[in-house]
């Protein structure tokens, strides 16, 4: 049997489930997921080799409308880096929530007017359904919007029909060479994921009083085997926001920083030693320059 491999872009509007899909698939934590849109803010490849074939995915930000607060650099930037990984796939599966069909699922649509690539409709989030009698004619009424390979309707968060997604996107992996080594998940650095984590527990703990403009970078990650040293520079661009993420006696900083840290040394199997500081650095969430410094960049 000859090998296959091949590009898959995971694509949605935000809060879809496009990371926890990723992460359900390759049956570990790669990109960070919180009940806040817009989470997502890179492409991050997750890659799964079973026997001769190899998966690439690429999970995408969510594609959104670009509003008054909607229009800074950051947002041009997670636009793009979706509609970008939608060239060169071989598959695309586009993810939509339950039976609500929203003004950027359109503009989801519209993006993929033109890619040649088969695309998989995924209904998401099925196992909420109150009244699962609305599934099917829902099915029937998203299948007329355009001509798919096939309509799967799925829990990521559970694994309902997950399986059924994988069988399909195999359908349409060319035959060639892998990529990666076959024990590969994602091209991503230790020092991204580490970074990742820590805005992960940002957002879950402070979604509602945070606005998005919090990034991470990570300023040491020193690896000495059995014990991981890492630094990172939360970057806010108020003082107000600086209060709120140390919170009250530093109650709320320490609080991310175990749930991250907890989080790392699962990821990296080693014990972490994990600092974190939190600093104003005004407007760089509408700053292109500061973006590219800061890992905001297509290339």
């Amino acid at each position: 049997m000859s090998e296959t491999c091949g590009f898959v872009a995971i694509v949605g509007r935000p809060n879809v489930g496009k990371s926890t899909l990723m992460n359900r698939v390759l049956g570990q934590k790669i990109s960070i997921t919180s009940r806040r849109p817009q989470t997502t803010r890179h492409q991050v490849m997750g890659i799964k080799t079973v026997n001769e074939a190899q998966f690439i995915y690429v999970d995408t930000p969510g594609i959104h409308i670009l509003g008054r607060d909607r229009n800074k650099a950051i947002n041009r930037f997670m636009n793009q880096a979706a509609t970008q990984a939608l060239r060169d796939v071989d598959c695309v599966v586009f993810i939509i929530d339950r039976t609500r069909w929203t003004e950027e699922d359109q503009i989801v649509l519209q993006r993929l007017e033109h890619v040649e690539a088969p695309v998989i409709l995924a209904v998401n989030k099925v196992d909420r359904l109150e009244d699962k009698s609305t599934l099917l004619p829902w099915l029937a009424e998203v299948g007329a919007r355009r001509e798919f390979a096939a309509i799967i309707p799925l829990s990521a968060k559970h694994g309902t029909n997950v399986p059924e997604l994988e069988a399909e996107v195999a359908k349409h992996l060319p035959e060639g060479i892998h990529h990666f080594p076959d024990d590969q998940i994602t091209d991503r650095s230790q020092r991204f994921l580490a970074a990742e984590l820590v805005r992960e527990k940002i957002m879950r703990q402070l979604g509602d009083e945070l606005p998005y403009q919090v990034t991470v970078e990570i300023e040491e990650f020193r690896d000495e085997g059995k014990i991981v040293y890492i630094s990172a520079l939360i970057l806010v661009e108020r003082a107000g926001q600086k209060k709120i993420l140390i919170g009250d006696k530093g109650e709320r900083i320490k609080s991310i920083g175990r749930e991250a840290r907890l989080d790392m040394e699962r990821a990296l199997d080693a014990k972490v030693m994990l600092n974190l500081w939190v600093k104003v650095k005004r407007g760089w969430s509408d700053d292109e320059r500061a973006l590219k410094s800061l890992g905001y960049d297509l290339d």
